[in-house]
């Protein structure tokens, strides 16, 4: 099969990686891809957003599947185009996008179909919100309504600190906020391959979105993951399908808007159980990272099953140990940072066993690796444990050379603290 994969980040370096190994595989390539993607796969310079060179590119080149990375070509409907040009591609339309490009869209979804999740309303008003806000107290939950690459919440300890993010989203016309209850519990990562009716879960992981260690700093879009998540328990697993995913699929469908492509679940895991805090409609970054490592069959026909309504009687086989990310950033991130740095000693760190470096911004000048974005690598490890695996990150970190980087320390600290016999 030839193969065409949008997006440049460290989760497209991911399903690149991956899906070069099938067998299935004829040709595959990137757009735009970064440097690492260009060991796995033809980078060509697309612009992603005009769908009608997309179209063009897949009929010269006789592409038989698109897979789309990042979320904003899907919001932008080009499932649905490529789709009318009688392309398959992986990946939800337009229309059921909303789940992730609505947040007001979700919540009021999960409302009327009794998912359950945060309490909330939802503003297109300063002053309405801040009024709300005063009334419920702090802490609180503000976010963006609509797209913003993982970084549009914000969790606020104070009413100070809410009412400053309400200024902050309210800058220009048109904007809308959903202001939500705080949930307290652990946060895990739940993905499901989605045919439209059926859905296949696939392996759990938990993110890190502070960006420092002990969970302090801003929110980021994710500072590293392990997989599979010690709270998802075969129970947690099975009320997350009967009370989250099946419902939104029922209601999708009941919606004209059939769910296809991947599912991504935030979850927050209280004490009654699964509540959802938010949907993305594609697979997580970083959490994608470990998933692919993790798993041990082929995701070709994974994704053709999804597009096809195969589903049902479709299965997954994923390796028992676990993995664990480490996100290197850029000084400064997730606020104003520095590109074009030099990245050194990449192939020392290779070479530590167990690991895989997937790269999220980088890019190529002559033999040279520079940084060309916020979050910039993705150092990747297994282990027989998320100790072993968090182990075999840092002895690879610790190769890298980049003075104008920096990680966390503590990635995988509430497993590991379970994996030593404490509670995370």
């Amino acid at each position: 099969m030839n193969i065409l994969l949008i997006g440049s980040g460290g989760r497209e370096h991911a399903l690149a990686w991956k899906i070069a190994a099938s067998p299935l595989l004829t040709k595959l390539w990137c757009a735009p891809g970064n440097a690492g993607i260009a060991r796995e796969a033809e980078r060509v310079a697309l612009d992603v957003a005009d769908h009608g060179a997309v179209i063009a590119f897949c009929r010269a080149n006789m592409v038989d599947l698109v897979v789309v990375g990042p979320e904003a070509p899907l919001a932008a409907g080009i499932v649905d185009d490529l789709a009318a040009a009688g392309i398959k591609a992986f990946g939800p339309s337009k229309a059921a996008s909303q789940l992730e490009s609505s947040k007001g869209f979700t919540k009021d979804l999960c409302r009327a179909s009794n998912i359950p999740t945060a309490g909330y309303e939802r503003f297109s008003d300063a002053a309405a919100a801040k009024d709300y806000i005063r009334r419920q107290g702090a802490p609180i939950v503000v976010k963006a309504d609509g797209l913003a690459a993982g970084k549009g919440v914000t969790v606020a300890m104070t009413l100070a600190e809410a009412e400053s993010a309400i200024d902050a989203l309210f800058t220009g016309a048109g904007a809308e906020a959903v202001v939500e209850e705080f949930m307290e519990g652990e946060e895990a990562s739940f993905f499901v391959l989605c045919d439209g009716e059926h859905a296949l879960p696939l392996a759990t992981a938990q993110d890190h979105k502070r960006a420092y260690d002990g969970d302090k700093g801003p929110n980021t879009g994710g500072m590293g993951a392990y997989s599979p998540a010690p709270v998802m328990t075969d129970a947690m697993i099975a009320r997350t399908m009967d009370e989250i995913i099946m419902p939104t699929l029922r209601a999708m469908k009941a919606k004209g808007m059939p769910y296809k492509g991947v599912l991504f679940a935030g979850l927050m895991i209280t004490k009654n159980g699964p509540k959802l805090i938010e949907y993305n409609v594609r697979f997580g970054d970083p959490e994608t990272q470990v998933l692919m490592l993790r798993l041990m069959s082929d995701l070709v026909p994974a994704l053709l099953a999804a597009i096809d309504g195969e589903l049902q009687h479709f299965s997954l086989r994923w390796f028992p140990e676990p993995a664990l990310t480490v996100v290197m950033a850029a000084q400064g991130y997730p606020g104003d940072y520095a590109k074009g740095t030099r990245i050194e000693g990449l192939d020392e760190a290779a070479k530590v066993e167990g690991v895989e470096i997937f790269h999220a911004g980088t890019k190529a000048e002559g033999d040279d690796i520079l940084a060309n974005g916020g979050r910039v690598l993705n150092v990747t490890a297994s282990g027989a444990s998320v100790g072993e695996a968090q182990r075999r990150a840092y002895q690879a970190i610790d190769r890298i050379k980049w003075p104008q980087g920096f990680c966390r320390r503590d990635i995988g600290w509430q497993a590991i603290k379970r994996e030593k016999g404490g509670k995370a």
